[in-house]
């Protein structure tokens, strides 16, 4: 029953079976955990929590570890490897981490930008658990910075800048220089000298053969501000979109389709041009994960978000143009995350659209949800 309940979240769109196989086995493994002796009724409640679909590799090996070990049949050299390779990798972390916070530190935003949030290990903990591989140590620096970079972006359009310098500051992405910096209000040019910094540091690191991430990877960040600056004009018009208004900007500003291209700029000669093409033109499974992202930070932080003055969420986007109850708008929102995550199996059936390992980071974006 567990194995068919982990099967039935694969399922796509319009596989009713599958649909009812999920609500059956979800239903009585409920009934059955209480029942179920150790080591097994541990995994039954793991897997009711999250699905191993729906679960980051290296956040679940961690309890998977304890609940091998206690199978009477399991392999001791196979678990003793398993901990090594976990104990190994944890300290490759740890050097990674140390080296971002120093850069952190050296920016001093906290004093410079005193507003902003100071999210460096909860970025990093959020790159490194959808990019986990030894390999990918360059891709996990870059895309931190980047995100925490990008955050701090987004406090200045959120919770700081005026429009006209929300404006300003746009402009300046938008050149992508040093020419006209001095026009930018003093406490957004530490930020935006932090992001050319940044993406120098993307183009000494790749050679002239892919010269063309560094392209790509600056149209991504100039579609994330535009998102950023559409959101801030709503916000100060009072504005309160359509949900299909909302999720039109929101699916950028979520910043998967940015992230999907830094990390594939850190994933060497498997992303290739087409690769990189194939995320701008909007996939499904972009969209799609695009989607739980927002859907889900959405409902987790709506309230919030009103009390410190922000623009209306879904939530509020829902509850207004359907006049209905906020748990009605959850009711309606999860079924669209329940659809966005059939999307994203789909295009994982083969033949698929770019080679599984790049399709593996959106999957892994989608699983922070």
């Amino acid at each position: 029953m567990l194995g068919l309940y982990e099967a039935a979240h694969l399922r796509v769109q319009e596989e009713d079976i599958l649909d009812e196989a999920l609500a059956f086995t979800t239903t009585h493994l409920k009934s059955l955990v209480k029942h179920l002796d150790h080591p097994l009724a541990v995994q039954v409640t793991q897997a009711l929590h999250r699905p191993i679909r729906k679960g980051l590799e290296r956040l679940e090996a961690r309890p998977y570890i304890s609940i091998y070990q206690d199978e009477a049949s399991h392999s001791k050299a196979l678990l003793k490897l398993a901990k090594l390779d976990f104990n190994l990798l944890q300290s490759l972390y740890k050097k990674e981490l140390s080296h971002i916070t120093r850069w952190w530190k050296d920016l001093d935003f906290s004093s410079r930008l005193p507003f902003v949030r100071d999210r460096v290990v909860e970025t990093y903990l959020w790159i490194v658990v959808a990019c986990f591989e030894s390999q990918y140590s360059y891709a996990r620096r870059i895309q931190t910075k980047l995100l925490v970079l990008i955050t701090v972006i987004d406090d200045i359009y959120d919770a700081y800048g005026t429009l006209e310098e929300l404006e300003l500051f746009t402009e300046a992405i938008e050149r992508w220089d040093n020419t006209g910096i001095d026009k930018l209000p003093e406490y957004m040019k530490p930020c935006y000298r932090a992001v050319l910094d940044a993406y120098k540091e993307i183009e000494e690191k790749e050679n002239e053969e892919r010269s063309y991430c560094v392209h790509y990877a600056k149209e991504a960040m100039k579609n994330s501000v535009r998102a950023y600056f559409n959101e801030a004009k709503w916000l100060h018009g009072e504005y309160v979109p359509t949900v299909e208004e909302y999720m039109g900007v929101a699916l950028v500003s979520c910043d998967v389709p940015m992230f999907t291209i830094i990390s594939f700029v850190g994933m060497g000669f498997i992303a290739t041009k087409e690769a990189f093409d194939w995320v701008l033109n909007g996939p499904k499974i972009v969209r799609a994960c695009s989607t739980i992202i927002r859907l889900m930070d959405d409902m987790a932080s709506h309230k919030f978000e009103q009390e410190r003055g922000h623009i209306a969420s879904s939530v509020e986007c829902y509850m207004k143009q359907y006049s209905v109850s906020n748990q009605h708008a959850y009711h309606e929102l999860n079924k669209q995350v329940e659809k966005a995550w059939k999307d994203i199996n789909q295009e994982f059936l083969r033949p698929t659209a770019i080679p599984m390992p790049l399709l593996t980071r959106v999957l892994n974006f989608a699983r922070t949800g």
